[in-house]
């Protein structure tokens, strides 16, 4: 390219940046014809406005594992697409994916297509869609070192897995997803924890304002405050269980004493007790399903199992306080 036609590109970028308002007119463009100038126009012009090839403020790969791992521990429900109630393969990873503002299609076989393919697992890259069988009828969402998180089959739950058989199909969603459309990150947060979180207030329950009062100290959302003590004592505060838990929160003795409770039979210690604990648990576990879970039967057994504990007990507990939530619009 010759001195005069470098120049020329360095005017015209000039113009066109002075024109759309995106600096005062430079003092002089015409200078400089080994290239260097129309180099540093040219990034000065992408940078101010134009999308540059490699770099995105929309979600990356390691966003949807985050989403994803907030799952671990929802029960698989074969056609649900709610997480309050369960997830099935499908629902799981598409709830995943819009958590962070992407619209996936419903069914494994669609979501075997969205996205562009990649070409082996050595190719994968984490939060890429992993699919199995012709036809296909398994999703999961790829973490990296060959393993997996997904949704497996009735009776289990969202865990992580090691990839254990060749995918029919490797999808990579987020390099086809303008950043453009990804707006709200917020959503990060999965609806199964959007109100875990929340100070949002219950009301029409008894011991509406405890609820309300310690939620908002140890952010926890207040309706899950109701929700435990409708399923575990039926907001009774004198309740005593066959094993020993005591009043409205059903708080064992010793669980009490460590949450700093002299009294579980007082509604307000109990309520406060409670609040701490949850908030404990989910911030360790980062999973409402895992945290209710570690409520019924301790967060060891959750660790211990690496997710819901398979005692028939905990198994039915977490779908009652779930359900008891989403009853009161949480």
């Amino acid at each position: 390219m010759t001195s005069m036609g470098v120049n020329g590109v360095i005017n015209r970028v000039a113009e066109l940046k002075e024109q759309l308002g995106l600096n005062p007119p430079p003092a002089a463009a015409t200078t400089g014809a080994n290239g260097t100038k129309f180099a540093s126009a040219l990034a000065d012009a992408t940078s101010a406005g134009v999308a540059q090839p490699g770099k995105s403020s929309g979600p990356s790969g390691a966003d949807v594992v985050a989403a994803a791992k907030k799952y671990l521990g929802t029960p698989y429900v074969f056609g649900s697409d709610n997480p309050s109630k369960g997830l099935d393969c499908s629902g799981f990873v598409q709830q995943a994916y819009e958590d962070l503002g992407v619209k996936l299609p419903r069914n494994s076989w669609q979501q075997a297509q969205a996205g562009r393919p990649v070409a082996s697992l050595s190719d994968a890259k984490p939060g890429d869609v992993l699919a199995f069988n012709s036809p296909v009828d398994h999703v999961a969402i790829y973490l990296g070192d060959n393993k997996m998180i997904a949704a497996p089959k009735p009776g289990d739950h969202v865990k992580i897995q090691s990839v254990y058989e060749k995918p029919s199909h490797i999808r990579r969603v987020l390099d086809t997803v303008p950043a453009a459309a990804v707006q709200d990150m917020s959503a990060l947060r999965p609806a199964g924890l959007r109100g875990a979180g929340s100070t949002g207030g219950v009301s029409g329950v008894p011991y509406a304002d405890l609820f309300n009062t310690a939620g908002a100290r140890f952010g926890v959302d207040p309706k899950l405050l109701a929700a435990v003590a409708k399923v575990e004592s039926g907001y009774n505060p004198k309740a005593v269980s066959k094993v020993g838990a005591q009043g409205l929160m059903q708080l064992m003795p010793s669980t009490a004493r460590g949450l700093g409770v002299h009294n579980a039979f007082d509604p307000e210690q109990a309520v406060n007790g409670a609040a701490k604990l949850l908030s404990q648990h989910l911030k360790e576990f980062k999973s409402l399903p895992l945290a209710l879970a570690a409520y019924n039967a301790g967060g060891g057994a959750v660790k211990k199992y690496d997710g819901i504990p398979p005692f028939s007990e905990t198994q039915a507990y977490v779908p009652k306080v779930q359900n008891a939530l989403a009853a009161l619009g949480g």
